[in-house]
């Protein structure tokens, strides 16, 4: 009779992985401090010394000239875009498939947001789909450093200069990449960064736009300051505000969040060391192990590379007839909490394009793409057949949790059809 331990749970074995999880975030008593010195200061916001502080750090961090914190990474797209030039109007390409946000925040400023395709297994945007996508309305692109993987910001960056198109990326997912050893987030016209509460630097909420140009600067910083800019940002970035003669918001980030920030961006290295590390180990155990699901290659101009989730490629052909949903239904009952990728932007449930709360009725621009009949083969293999991605929090765990969920994927693994005739059973 074959072990409870080698034997699925799904099949009547017992779990492979019964270390838990890492919690996140991560905080320790200086975070605690720092932020209880805040509220016994009584400077809570309006660019204190705790947000410049953490722009300073944090502009250094990336290696660029500027940064500028906000209340989320949405309004950073939306305000970054208009920093550059985007109005309404303008066409923006965004890959189909990233967070709703990123087509939000374009759609929100006016502008009619194109959706291009992805590679299906890096889940970055498609150089070919990209300029395919570009019609004389074309005013920006925004590539999305999706998960695991970035995009290919040689082939992005050499189509947006030959059609005069501005960069602005999307960074939510990769605090600390690096291409060809430059930030992500600094390759473009600007970056945009979140700092919601799943991503690896967080604040709870919150976000940043980096950039190196004083004009984008002074743009963004009148957007979220209510209209008040510096008036010499290349001598003083924070001081000396002036009415910027912008139609400005507020979308100031509070004290409490920047000091936050600045506890998180300490250990930032360490930690992407740490994921970098458990990546690479668990893309070798895979590989050993051979079956339906593989690491997604790193790209070899990739110099690091953080995550926000390691993307995994799940291939049915090697899969023993069972579908993605059933093989990672038979993982997950191992105790490893695997996910699949976000819905098609297009058709996501949590953006009806139609609804009356949406831009989009209310404008009458003949020739807009049909999102509603809108299928890219990359996007819709990815989320609907192969994409499989594992959270940033699994990558910190120790290697005996790392063993676990190896011994996870190798019981299902050697387990196929047995799974599969059990699960066509219970159907």
């Amino acid at each position: 009779m074959a072990s409870t331990m080698s034997t699925p749970v799904l099949l009547g074995g017992l779990p492979s992985v019964t270390l838990p999880r890492p919690g996140w975030p991560v905080v320790d008593a200086a975070d605690v401090e720092a932020v209880a010195a805040v509220v016994r200061s009584g400077v809570w916001s309006w660019v204190g010394p705790q947000e410049r502080a953490f722009c300073e750090e944090y502009a250094r961090f990336l290696g660029c000239r500027y940064c500028l914190c906000l209340a989320n990474g949405t309004v950073t797209l939306q305000c970054a875009l208009q920093a550059v030039g985007v109005e309404p109007g303008d066409e923006v390409i965004v890959p189909g498939l990233t967070w709703v946000a990123t087509a939000q925040a374009a759609l929100d400023i006016g502008a009619e947001v194109v959706f291009a395709d992805v590679n299906p297994r890096t889940m970055g945007l498609d150089p070919a789909s990209l300029e395919a996508a570009i019609t004389p309305r074309t005013r920006a692109v925004v590539p999305v450093h999706l998960y695991g993987c970035m995009a290919d910001m040689d082939a992005i960056l050499e189509i947006a200069r030959r059609h005069g198109l501005r960069v602005v990326e999307d960074v939510a997912h990769q605090h600390g990449s690096r291409w060809r050893g430059q930030a992500a987030g600094t390759l473009g016209d600007a970056g945009s960064f979140s700092f919601q509460q799943s991503k690896v630097l967080t604040s709870g909420e919150g976000g940043a736009v980096a950039c190196n140009d004083p004009e984008v600067y002074r743009t963004v910083f009148a957007l979220k300051q209510v209209g008040w800019a510096p008036a010499e940002p290349e001598r003083a970035p924070f001081e000396g505000l002036v009415a910027a003669r912008r139609y400005g918001h507020n979308y100031r980030i509070t004290e409490m969040q920047a000091a936050l920030l600045r506890g998180g961006l300490r250990r930032l290295a360490e930690q992407t060391a740490r994921r970098e590390a458990s990546a690479q180990a668990l893309a070798a155990g895979l590989a050993a192990l051979g079956g339906p699901l593989q690491a997604v290659p790193r790209d070899e101009r990739v110099t690091t590379q953080a995550y926000y989730a390691m993307t995994l490629h799940f291939d049915p052909d090697l899969a023993g007839g069972l579908t993605r949903e059933q093989y990672l239904r038979a993982v997950q009952a191992e105790g490893l909490s695997l996910g699949v990728p976000y819905t098609a932007v297009y058709r996501h449930p949590l953006l009806n394009l139609d609804d009356r709360t949406s831009p989009l009725p209310y404008r009458q621009r003949a020739g807009r793409q049909d999102y509603a009949s809108l299928a890219l083969p990359g996007v819709e293999a990815a989320t609907t057949r192969t994409g499989v991605i594992l959270m940033h929090q699994a990558l910190l765990g120790s290697q005996a949790y790392l063993e676990q969920i190896l011994q996870a994927v190798r019981k299902v693994n050697d387990h196929l059809e047995p799974l599969r005739k059990a699960l066509a059973e219970k159907a």
